[in-house]
């Protein structure tokens, strides 16, 4: 029996691969991906509220670009890359959008959207992607879900958002965090 249709040698290297990546700096118990941005430009004394939420919004936004350029983004990707080929199985998380207002006495405002990652997200992938290699479809999926997740989490707190700029708490240093948690679920539930 060659090394293509051995079985055993084939589940043998599986076994391996997974030992070696638990071994590794950036195990598969990692959970998260985080991105981070500090904006230290104070905005004018006489800018209107629209300039200044847009300033917020531009630190979200570079703060999601860093999450999802971030290396911790491949080992989470690798987590449910191959789900697709398990019909029980898939992938829940979380993701956190927290705006810190450094200069200000206001508490941190802090979003959060839920996500699922299905089976069927990983096969519409593949048909966008036009590839069967399961780490590309795993990282557009994945991708995709914390633009949907950034996006949602801001628009729950923009009315907190806008109070903080009533309160002036945005004038001074303004710090985001958007963090992706992905848990693997093996259960259908």
């Amino acid at each position: 029996m060659g090394f293509r249709t051995n079985t055993d040698r084939i589940l043998e290297n599986i076994d391996r691969a997974r030992e070696r990546a638990v071994d590794a700096p950036h195990s598969l118990t990692n959970r998260q991906a985080s991105g981070r941005d500090l904006d230290t430009d104070v905005p004018d004394g006489d800018s209107t509220n629209p300039e200044r939420i847009k300033r917020i919004f531009a630190i979200v936004e570079r703060a999601y670009t860093t999450c999802a350029q971030s290396a911790e983004l491949g080992p989470l990707a690798a987590r449910f890359q191959t789900i697709g080929d398990l019909r029980e199985h898939r992938a829940r998380g979380d993701v956190s959008v927290s705006i810190q207002y450094l200069d200000s006495d206001r508490m941190d405002d802090i979003g959060l959207a839920p996500f699922a990652i299905r089976p069927d997200d990983i096969e519409e992938a593949r048909k966008l992607t036009k590839t069967t290699r399961p780490d590309v479809n795993a990282m557009k999926v994945l991708r995709a879900k914390l633009r949907e997740g950034v996006l949602t989490a801001y628009r729950k707190i923009e009315p907190r958002v806008r109070e903080a700029l009533r309160e002036r708490a945005d004038v001074g240093h303004v710090s985001v965090q958007v963090t992706v948690d992905l848990r693997v679920v093996d259960q259908v539930g």
